[in-house]
């Protein structure tokens, strides 16, 4: 993918999609069905090695910022859970209001028992939209597979990881399943040989139904950090 420069937000027209009900702070992600998620290079972590707060910013398709996102945790937790720690992640927008928070608390990652399996929930002004989970099996004890439930706890999507989520110069898809087939798509972007091999930091494009109700829009644009986190945050020394 090609780099994408960074453009001042024109105004995008906000008129909701037929019968859809749009939580409030969440109209402007109704027009999208593409949303490209870029991770901020630390200069402290890359020259220290010390694991710094995740920062994002959210494009849309010509590179217009719309939204940014943070960690909040603390220092220890970083240093000593590596990418199975907890924390929250509010999602600011260009005026500065938050619009979305993802929310992990921290779990085991071991491959013995289904009980330590990664979970996160998803909240837009303070009321669930929904969580995500990882699946555990007898064969793959540390899933391939990933439920995505509503705030009712009902299954929405399925989202299933490659045989292979290592990035050996190509771009790694997740594939997301709801009830008639394919509904999108979660690819983390290759970077180049030197970006991969001195830093973490990753690039992602999430794809869906532009007509998709945007609850389930802001669902699978919030597993795409947990995919992050699980897959391809490792501390490159």
């Amino acid at each position: 993918m090609e780099p994408i420069t960074t453009q001042p937000l024109t105004q995008f027209a906000m008129t909701p999609l037929a019968g859809q009900h749009i939580p409030p702070g969440l109209e402007y992600l109704a027009q999208l069905d593409q949303v490209l998620i870029q991770q901020i290079i630390s200069l402290c972590e890359l020259l220290s090695g010390c694991e710094a707060k995740n920062k994002y910013i959210l494009k849309n398709s010509m590179g217009q910022e719309f939204l940014t996102a943070e960690e909040e945790n603390d220092f220890c937790s970083r240093q000593c859970c590596g990418n199975i720690r907890g924390f929250e992640m509010p999602f600011v927008d260009n005026n500065g209001a938050e619009v979305l928070r993802i929310s992990r608390p921290l779990r085991c990652n071991s491959c013995c028992t289904p009980c330590c399996n990664q979970e996160m929930e998803i909240f837009s002004y303070g009321q669930l939209l929904g969580s995500m989970h990882q699946e555990w099996n007898f064969w793959m004890p540390m899933g391939t597979t990933y439920t995505v439930k509503n705030a009712s706890g009902d299954r929405v999507f399925t989202i299933v990881a490659p045989c292979c989520p290592c990035s050996c110069g190509s771009d790694v898809v997740f594939e997301v399943i709801g009830s008639e087939g394919n509904v999108g798509t979660i690819r983390r972007t290759w970077k180049g040989c030197c970006t991969e091999c001195f830093t973490d930091a990753d690039n992602f494009c999430v794809t869906f139904s532009l007509q998709m109700d945007v609850r389930h829009k802001a669902l699978i644009l919030g597993a795409a950090f947990l995919i992050d986190f699980i897959y391809f945050e490792t501390n490159q020394q």
